[in-house]
């Protein structure tokens, strides 16, 4: 098992984890009936907070923020020296999770996508974990929700007798909706976007030989290349030479903790 601590890369607290320790600390909280934020962060991610101060101020305010990506994890490696033997990918961490979660009988509540996905997610995580509870879902509405409708999902989560929420709003809506909800549901909220899609059996995983050498953007960009080109095409290139910047000490990127007067983008 292996923590070596949280450092920042582009300006992004990032923990240095294995897969061990993510699922223990998750599980952990899960068990206490505690709050825990958590999320896996690839490079468009990462970026999104470097592009977005607010955005930035959320990240830094949630309480796990793995490295998902091959460049996330070598960022850490470049500019603070760690080795991590691999990343904390987030489909990977999912079936983890509901490895542990159907052996500790923690019951989960998956929230986001839509209701034909998260259907087939369910029939599928449990064929594969017999004896995993799957308490409640509820699909994205694809818009902001009022006041009202928020109130109606922490209530829908906390009857449903959920010990953790997968979410799956893509990214940056899921990271937003994690810290947002963080602070009214007491429980681990883990952010892990593609996952819904991958395990639902709707998209194809990249082979393993171009996720150790980082190239699962490109073959993600070569599924839907109308959706994620300008993604990778802008931010792969911008997230590389800032880091080097950084490394090279050309630049020097401020961390930038949360407020308590952040506008809520209240996004379900």
């Amino acid at each position: 098992m292996i923590d070596y601590g949280v450092h920042p890369v582009l300006g992004v607290r990032i923990a240095a984890v294995d897969y061990a320790c993510a699922v223990k600390k998750i599980v952990a909280h899960a068990k206490e009936g505690e709050p825990y934020a958590v999320t896996a962060l690839a490079v468009h991610g990462v970026m999104t907070g470097f592009l977005d101060s607010v955005h930035q101020r959320r990240l830094n305010g949630l309480d796990l923020v793995v490295p998902d990506g091959q460049p996330v994890r070598w960022g850490l490696s470049l500019l603070h020296k760690i080795s991590l033997p691999d990343r904390v990918y987030g489909p990977e961490l999912t079936l983890r999770l509901m490895n542990a979660a159907a052996e500790e009988q923690l019951p989960v509540f998956l929230y986001g996508s839509t209701e034909k996905t998260i259907k087939l997610l369910a029939e599928r995580l449990c064929e594969k974990y017999p004896g995993l509870i799957i308490a409640g879902m509820e699909p994205s509405k694809f818009r902001r929700l009022t006041a009202i409708e928020q109130q109606e999902v922490v209530a829908q989560i906390k009857a449903s007798g959920a010990k953790m929420v997968l979410v799956g709003l893509g990214c940056p809506r899921q990271e937003t909706w994690v810290y947002e909800y963080r602070n009214k549901l007491p429980m681990p909220l883990i952010a892990v976007g593609a996952a819904f899609d991958f395990h639902a059996g709707l998209l194809p995983q990249a082979p393993t030989w171009m996720q150790k050498r980082g190239l699962e953007w490109l073959f993600r960009m070569i599924q839907e290349p109308k959706r994620l080109w300008r993604r990778y095409l802008f931010l792969n290139p911008l997230y590389l030479f800032n880091l080097f910047a950084e490394r090279l000490g050309m630049k020097r990127i401020p961390v930038l903790m949360p407020e308590h007067n952040e506008k809520e983008e209240s996004y379900g």
